[in-house]
């Protein structure tokens, strides 16, 4: 089985060289890498041609278009059986290529999913981030389960594999932007493949540096899961009004606190036993009293931020009708 290690960039190059560094260590070697620079201002063409004496990889320059034709233009360039895609932020252990073979040996799997998970290197707040998008008590607990409250498995493109009849068969994605991978897993679906998760197949995602990063990145999937819903409107479930829920209930009890209202100390109760339920949990998963602290910040910009940008794009799209 031949891989196409698929990679997307925009203005990263330190990402790039990162990534790239982790392939080389692979244990399964047959496979290619395509880097392809979506029209940036800081290329890294140099670094990874850098790679070319260690690793078969080819680099594209093309104008920008966003990630999901970017995804598209490498797809067609692909030599692989298979075309495994991952973000540029994404540190790749060095058995995975060997757990993805074997398990799709195995399994038959037609497209596939994986985890991610914080590396040791990560900082604190990297740490942090990733528990919080990857915790069961934060609307993360559903991105790397097979089954869950938000329906069927879907893969996402920071660690994501589709056979090369898929691609035939789709064409690949339709959307560049705003929910593009999650809609590209529904098609997958409805075409009749076969999906799954791959538990073993683990990166290790770096996601964003600070919480303001990753307030406008979750903010952002916020406003996608409207944009889903304009195409499947049966994939919009419960689940993802928690965090809207969750800002509302914020919102509220700083309102019942200010004005002394006789419910704000029910509020308040509650929040503190989902700020310990938080802490507790994150310091039992990354033995750090600080990583844990980090956790309920991050845990609040994730929810809060989501829930805004679901807000704002429902408000707009559903209910005013605003394309």
């Amino acid at each position: 089985m031949f891989f196409s290690i698929i990679i997307p960039l925009y203005n990263r190059p330190q990402e790039i060289d990162e990534l790239l560094e982790t392939l080389t260590h692979q244990t399964y070697p047959q496979f290619e890498v395509l880097v392809i620079e979506d029209g940036s201002k800081y290329p890294a063409k140099e670094i990874v041609e850098g790679y070319k004496d260690r690793l078969d990889v080819s680099y594209y320059f093309k104008q920008n278009e966003g990630q999901g034709f970017t995804r598209n233009y490498a797809f067609a360039r692909a030599k692989g059986d298979y075309f495994i895609v991952f973000d540029s932020d994404c540190l790749i252990p060095s058995n995975y290529l060997e757990t993805v073979r074997d398990f799709l040996l195995k399994h038959q799997l037609d497209a596939y999913g994986g985890p991610d998970a914080a590396h040791s290197s990560f900082t604190p707040v990297q740490k942090a981030i990733s528990y919080s998008m990857t915790s069961p008590f934060t609307t993360g607990g559903i991105r790397g389960n097979k089954k869950n409250l938000g329906g069927q498995f879907h893969p996402r493109s920071f660690n994501m594999g589709i056979s090369r009849k898929v691609w035939e068969a789709t064409g690949g994605f339709i959307l560049t932007r705003l929910g593009e991978d999650i809609e590209f897993s529904i098609r997958i679906h409805s075409m009749g493949f076969k999906i799954g998760l791959i538990p073993g197949a683990i990166v290790y995602h770096k996601r964003r540096t600070n919480f303001k990063q990753f307030y406008k990145q979750l903010h952002f999937f916020g406003r996608a899961r409207i944009n889903i819903y304009k195409f499947f409107p049966s994939q919009l479930k419960l689940v993802h009004f928690f965090p809207s829920l969750f800002t509302l209930f914020l919102l509220f009890t700083l309102i019942v606190n200010i004005f002394r209202l006789p419910l704000a100390i029910l509020c308040n109760f509650f929040l503190a036993v989902y700020i310990l339920l938080l802490f507790f949990h994150s310091w039992s998963q990354n033995k750090s009293a600080k990583v844990a602290f980090l956790s309920i910040i991050a845990a609040f910009v994730q929810l809060t931020a989501y829930g805004l940008g679901f807000m704002q794009d429902f408000a707009k799209r559903i209910i005013l009708k605003e394309k």
